[in-house]
């Protein structure tokens, strides 16, 4: 054998030995999880592979990578509510497949599982609850309706090993002829509201006037009893004392006499002498 036929040989062999190495050595990249194949058939006795370098048996054995990181799928979705109205609203969902169970997912729907499983699963999932509900109980009942939707996705993409992280939902949306109709219905709540508010307003003041009035009746009422009553025991000490009139004559009497007194006159206090 001559020289440079050990070299080819040598060549070869190492050929030989790189091409066994890189079959038999495979790295799961950061954010990944590796699906390992037996003759492209899912094993599914082992777990997931984990980031880094793992040894296969060449020819045999590979791996499959599948994201696991946070994904997003936004989607428009039309629909109709109860009473048959149109209804557009977007979902975003944000998910990640199962780390744990990425081997199953791959095995059972693939590496293309958001158009077949997410896509769907949101369309359907917003029909059906929309059609729970009237267009007016949508906008009325729109924190009740957003969790039941996401609900029913969350519960839904569980089943398919995809775990939901958010799960976003933009308002409800209508036709400009429906939303027309709600603006002129709400513009006439509140003008009925404002017109009632008005009434009880009028119903206060007029009670307020009232009692103002019945308070100034009452109080009137008080005074003239009150004079009555001065009248009265005024009559009873003159019934019971003549000289109570000039008692009173006296306490009146600023201290001077008359300047001119008639002939045959008499003052008006007359002054007891004893």
């Amino acid at each position: 054998m001559g020289p440079m036929k050990t070299v080819l040989i040598a060549i070869l062999l190492l050929i030989i030995i790189g091409v066994i190495i890189s079959a038999s050595v495979k790295i799961v990249d950061a954010g990944n999880r590796g699906v390992l194949l037996h003759w492209n058939a899912v094993d599914l006795s082992a777990p997931p592979l984990d980031e880094g370098i793992h040894f296969l048996i060449p020819f045999q054995d590979d791996i499959v990578q599948m994201e696991v990181r946070t994904l997003k799928y936004d989607k428009d979705t039309r629909s109709a509510s109860k009473d048959l109205q149109s209804v557009e609203t977007t979902v975003t969902v944000n998910y990640h497949p199962d780390k744990e169970r990425v081997h199953v997912l791959f095995k059972e729907i693939g590496l293309d599982y958001e158009n077949r499983v997410i896509q769907p699963a949101i369309e359907e999932t917003v029909k059906q609850v929309t059609a729970n509900y009237n267009a007016e109980e949508l906008i009325t009942k729109r924190p009740l309706v957003k969790s039941d939707i996401e609900d029913a996705i969350r519960e839904r993409l569980n089943q398919f090993d995809i775990v939901t992280e958010v799960i976003s939902i933009t308002d409800f949306e209508f036709s400009i002829l429906f939303n027309k109709a709600i603006e002129s219905k709400v513009e006439a709540e509140q003008n009925a509201l404002r017109a009632e508010n008005d009434l009880r307003r009028i119903e206060v003041e007029a009670r307020q006037h009232e009692a103002t009035a019945e308070g100034l009746a009452a109080a009137n009422i008080a005074e003239a009893r009150g004079e009555a009553e001065a009248i009265a025991i005024i009559n009873q000490a003159l019934a019971q004392n003549p000289n109570y009139f000039e008692w009173l004559k006296i306490q009146a009497w600023d201290g001077k006499l008359p300047l001119v007194v008639g002939e045959g006159g008499t003052p008006f206090i007359q002054i007891p002498t004893e």
